[in-house]
């Protein structure tokens, strides 16, 4: 399974972290392949907030090809009106079996055209302003991630751990996601 994860100036570390974690310890306890990719629009380092650096695996154009891309979330603003990146996420997308977005990391996907009609979350500080900007898209704030077909978006932050983790049980089963939660020492609702 190949994964990519979306990161830019200003992403959310846990918004991209939290996934990462869960599937390095899936295909651990799996005992399956899970290689998880972070992807950039540069190859140069990236900063998220808290001033962490980040080293991508690739940038957005040259990498493998998905069964799963992942944008995560955090200060926009250098990338939302970035046409290379949304036009990559445009091609990406097509190209790719599932998308998901954690916290804001869906008013990309929103931009790009991607998920016209579609039901999703994003963090509650952002659920008001991305029905206003996006009504075509039915806004829900009372779940921690929603699936609608071949998309699944998240809450806030920290959701984008339980969001893969049942990401993990539909692709490997509830023994792995749960062996994965209990080996990441985290309390998973679904427990």
């Amino acid at each position: 399974m190949e994964i990519g994860i979306f990161i830019y100036n200003g992403v959310e570390a846990l918004d991209f972290c939290g996934p990462l974690e869960v599937f390095s310890t899936a295909s651990r306890i799996a005992n399956r392949p899970i290689n998880v990719s972070l992807i950039a629009p540069s190859n140069s380092p990236i900063r998220a907030r808290g001033d962490l650096s980040i080293n991508p695996h690739f940038c957005i154009h040259g990498h493998p090809r998905f069964d799963l891309l992942i944008v995560a979330g955090g200060k926009l603003d250098r990338v939302i009106n970035n046409q290379a990146v949304l036009d990559w996420l445009a091609e990406t997308a097509t190209h790719t079996r599932h998308c998901a977005s954690i916290c804001s990391g869906v008013f990309l996907f929103a931009k790009a055209g991607l998920i016209e009609g579609k039901t999703v979350t994003t963090h509650w500080e952002r659920v008001d302003e991305l029905s206003k900007q996006y009504p075509h898209l039915l806004v829900v704030n009372d779940k921690r991630f929603v699936t609608d077909q071949n998309f699944t978006s998240s809450a806030g932050v920290a959701s984008g751990i339980d969001m893969s983790l049942d990401m993990v049980k539909k692709r490997f089963g509830f023994d792995v996601a749960r062996k994965t939660a209990h080996q990441m020492d985290y309390l998973w609702a679904e427990l």
